[in-house]
């Protein structure tokens, strides 16, 4: 009987305690002041907000999310609906953000404006204002890394196009006449060592013969530096057009450079988040666990505590108290 008015006071104590705690809680949430009503249906992804997730104008708590569902108006918008402290300057330049707060990557309703003056929006509960939704860090965080990926391919199939079979033979074929022009310009200098020595030696000396013969090699001469100055025009056009500013090699490198910025700042800032958060749910998951299996092997650890009970009358090692304690 002890054990029992033990147990059943221990009992009403709990529940006592919980009522309590139940109505403190309401009492410090409990909504003080007039709230108004607002709006945002946005085509964004809203990953991370969650209701009654806080509503911040510059960093200054103004309110937070009431409900977030899909927007009847628009087909596959969301509608997050906000209630904000009468008050609070929202006006037709007000703006709104999704920013995350810590490790955690709960997200939060962020709003700001342009800084220039503009008449305040009038609430209306049957038909709440709408405030517009612009794009987060994260979002220009990925719409610029696909940009940067879709130029990088696209400099890359240009410089595929610059160097493709039908160009590579045209700059051999520059160089093989470069060659060309080299090797008859030597053939030419044998050719005038050879005259000059037939015409001008000691035994026959012809001079009409020798203008001609030289007027002949100097037109060749001439021919053959205009096929190698149109070779080398032809080659440095080609190297201009490579390495020319926006040319394919300087937009490879800005696009290289700019993937390399948004990889390191990815890696820095955001990739310490997640595995902090993933290391304190896992922690919060192994303590969670240790408390059930806890209960499951002594649920009246609830109420008793998780000393040592006594046995009662009929349980094992029960023992009955003295007469004289009785009393």
């Amino acid at each position: 009987m002890e054990n029992k008015a033990h147990a059943l006071a221990a009992g009403l104590f709990v529940v006592a305690l919980t009522a309590l705690l139940l109505f403190l809680g309401a009492w410090l949430t409990r909504d003080s002041g007039e709230r108004d009503l607002f709006e945002i249906s946005t085509h964004e992804a809203v990953t991370g907000l969650q209701e009654q997730a806080p509503v911040r104008y510059r960093g200054v708590d103004v309110g937070k999310v009431t409900s977030i569902g899909f927007d009847p108006k628009a087909q596959g918008n969301v509608l997050v609906r906000l209630e904000i402290a009468h008050g609070a300057p929202v006006s037709t330049e007000t703006f709104a953000t999704l920013s995350f707060q810590g490790v955690t990557g709960l997200a939060f309703v962020q709003l700001d404006d342009s800084g220039k003056p503009a008449p305040l929006l009038q609430p209306n509960d049957a038909a709440p204002p709408r405030i517009p939704l612009r794009p987060g860090l994260l979002s220009k965080l990925t719409e610029k890394g696909e940009k940067i990926l879709d130029q990088v391919e696209q400099i890359s199939a240009r410089v595929d196009t610059l160097l493709d079979e039908k160009n590579q033979k045209g700059l051999t074929s520059a160089v093989d006449n470069v060659a060309q022009a080299a090797a008859n310009i030597s053939k030419l200098s044998t050719n005038m060592d050879a005259i000059l020595t037939a015409q001008l030696g000691p035994h026959n000396v012809d001079i009409p013969s020798l203008v001609k013969r030289i007027d002949g090699t100097m037109a060749s001469l001439r021919h053959t530096s205009d096929e190698a100055g149109a070779a080398v025009h032809q080659i440095g056009l080609t190297a201009q057009r490579l390495n020319e500013k926006g040319g394919p090699v300087d937009r490879l490198a800005a696009g290289t450079q700019a993937l390399s910025h948004a990889a390191d700042s990815f890696s820095a800032a955001t990739l310490p988040r997640i595995n902090r958060a993933t290391e304190d749910t896992s922690r919060a998951v192994r303590q969670l666990s240790r408390t059930v299996n806890g209960i499951n092997d002594n649920p009246q650890s609830l109420i008793f505590g998780t000393g040592r009970i006594d046995p009662g009358p009929g349980e094992t090692g029960f023992v009955a108290p003295a007469a004289g304690a009785a009393q």
